[in-house]
């Protein structure tokens, strides 16, 4: 079993940062990738951003150049740094991994629970 444990969420004035952690834990053979989603109240989830096994990394149009994505591959840790942060980026954020499962040797996913960013004065 495979689990993802996200932090670092809360309220944040316009213009802040946050620092958003997500751990990955279990019978993991491989990531394929991971990233963060975003689901704003009443929208349908979105990519934020996303990093694969390689390294590359890809972005939702709205947070180019204002979010970074990370990991830390000791610790099985993606980041996710918000900079110049906006009310619209308020969302509840999710921790996606897409990985080789190493009982059933198969390509799986996984989501997190999420993390509530919120982004007001």
């Amino acid at each position: 079993q495979v689990q993802l444990v996200e932090s670092g969420g809360g309220l944040v004035q316009p213009g802040g940062s946050l620092r958003l952690s997500c751990v990955a834990s279990g019978t993991i053979l491989r990531f394929n990738s991971m990233g963060w989603y975003g689901q704003a109240p009443g929208k349908e989830r979105e990519l934020v951003a996303r990093i694969t096994s390689l390294g590359t990394s890809n972005y939702g149009d709205s947070v180019k150049g204002r979010f970074a994505i990370s990991r830390d591959y000791a610790e099985n840790t993606v980041y996710l740094q918000m900079n110049s942060l906006k009310p619209e980026d308020t969302a509840v954020y999710y921790c996606n991994l897409g990985f080789v499962d190493s009982v059933r040797l198969r390509d799986l996913e996984v989501w997190g629970r999420g993390t509530l960013v919120t982004v007001s004065s």
